[in-house]
């Protein structure tokens, strides 16, 4: 069985890559070049807001390259995640990308879009047959909660990508999807082990972060045989290591030894790493095990308020001491101030310096010896006139708090930036982090099939629905 190969051109669609380092992947003839597009990590917001993490110019000079190239080559182009978060808005967002590149390029292809946005009612179907239970510590999920969420989408598994690689499509672009998917699909398709194809997907997914030094801006390479796979970074300042491959196969992950996805998931305890050559590492040992029902993550995501933030130092010793006091102080005085408007509020202030970044997990919680630190005063409410109240009277009462032993009473902060409150804008939070048991994984993710004509008088037509 001869080596099946997958580029990967960056971490995440837009993130950027070293035009000589893909070049270098296309020279090695991919059977397929992929990438995924999104992620859950920047927060709720870019799905509940229907807006992109990553910026359209930075997308779009990544997609030319990656498009010509595999037009060209007659190589598959597989885009997980489109637009960030994967839901319809996203979905049309980088595709219009795609017609843009088309049409100024000249590339003729066919295109297919799987779309990964559920409609309330389906989503509200599910939960009376009793198909949808909570992810890890959240709610239950009510219908109450489904109306309040503003979009809803669903972790697409292998299932809509064979279906559209059956119909010889160059080119897919799909919602909210299961990172190694898009890298494993064509592998499993062609007849490679399951388990190995997702392994390989599953490190592919952030390119060359796997490697020393890591970078998510980067291409990588892999080779999948029988009983196998390799990795192989493509820019001649990394090489991958043991240890630096078996540590990105822990990414994200609870357990060291399993990885959850739709239908199953991989057992990692037979797996074995290989230096193979300098910058070569060779795995084995990765299983695929089936679960006894197929079930998709569901990811939603409703509108909580507006948020203002302002931003300080300080750096009196005395104050630093007494930060804790302070800061309920402070909260004290706004929940007073404000009791007879009986507003609801959300006030946070953070002290980088002090927890700000692991909080309670924090190894070093005091202070001491730190000879300044940073503030971070967050206020959220229902409506943005609320939240900058809120913001501007915390700020005003931190920074000519009195406390024992000030010695100081010009003011307790410095501002770096007049005025000192921004507007951070709608406040969103994962409303619904749940799994849904599915019958038909294949059915039910839309895929809307085009055949592009470049710049012919009729730009794109549908081949059907």
């Amino acid at each position: 069985m001869r080596e099946f190969k997958i580029l990967s051109a960056t971490a995440i669609l837009g993130y950027g890559f070293p035009e000589k380092s893909f070049i270098e992947g296309m020279k090695r003839k991919p059977d397929v070049i992929a990438v995924d597009a999104g992620s859950t990590d920047p927060g709720p917001y870019y799905l509940g807001a229907g807006k992109s993490f990553t910026n359209r110019g930075a997308v779009k000079r990544d997609l030319e390259i990656m498009m010509e190239n595999s037009i060209k080559n007659h190589i598959p182009l597989i885009i997980g995640t489109a637009g960030g978060s994967g839901g319809d808005v996203h979905l049309s967002w980088c595709k219009d990308i795609i017609y843009e590149i088309a049409k100024e390029k000249n590339l003729k292809f066919k295109l297919a879009s799987i779309h990964s946005q559920f409609s309330k009612k389906e989503i509200k179907k599910a939960l009376r047959e009793n198909k949808i239970t909570p992810l890890g510590p959240v709610p239950p999920l009510t219908e109450e909660i489904i109306d309040e969420s503003t979009s809803i989408v669903g972790q697409m598994g292998l299932e809509p990508f064979l279906n559209a690689l059956d119909e010889g499509v160059d080119i897919i672009l799909a919602g909210r999807t299961y990172d190694p998917v898009v890298f494993a699909v064509s592998a499993i398709r062609a007849g490679y082990d399951k388990g190995l194809a997702l392994h390989l997907g599953k490190i592919l997914e952030c390119a060359a972060i796997c490697a020393m030094p890591g970078s998510g801006s980067d291409c990588m390479f892999g080779y999948l045989g029988k009983d196998y796979f390799r990795l192989e970074p493509l820019n001649s300042i990394r090489k991958c290591t043991t240890v630096s491959v078996a540590a990105h196969t822990l990414y994200e992950k609870t357990n060291p030894y399993i990885l959850p996805g739709p239908g199953g998931h991989l057992d990692l305890r037979e797996c074995e790493f290989i230096q193979e050559e300098k910058n070569i590492v060779r795995v084995s040992g990765s299983k695929f095990i089936p679960s006894s029902k197929y079930t998709i993550k569901l990811e939603g995501a409703k509108l909580i308020g507006y948020r203002t933030v302002s931003i300080a130092g300080a750096r009196d010793p005395i104050m630093i001491e007494k930060i804790d006091e302070i800061i309920e102080g402070v909260k004290e005085r706004v929940k007073d101030n404000f009791k007879s408007n009986s507003w609801n509020y959300y006030l946070d202030i953070k002290i980088y310096g002090k927890n700000a970044v692991m909080g309670n997990l924090e190894y070093n919680s005091t202070t001491k010896d730190c000879h300044e630190i940073g503030v971070v005063i967050e206020a959220v409410a229902d409506t943005q006139e609320k939240a900058d109240t809120i913001c501007a009277f915390a700020r005003s009462s931190m920074l000519h708090f009195g406390y024992e032993g000030r010695k100081a009473t010009a003011g307790n902060l410095a501002f770096p930036y007049s005025p000192s409150d921004f507007h951070a804008g709608e406040v969103y939070n994962f409303s619904i982090y749940h799994l849904m048991e599915v019958n038909n994984p294949a059915d039910i993710f839309r895929i809307d099939y085009e055949i592009i004509k470049g710049v012919d008088e009729n730009d794109k037509t549908s081949w059907y629905m």
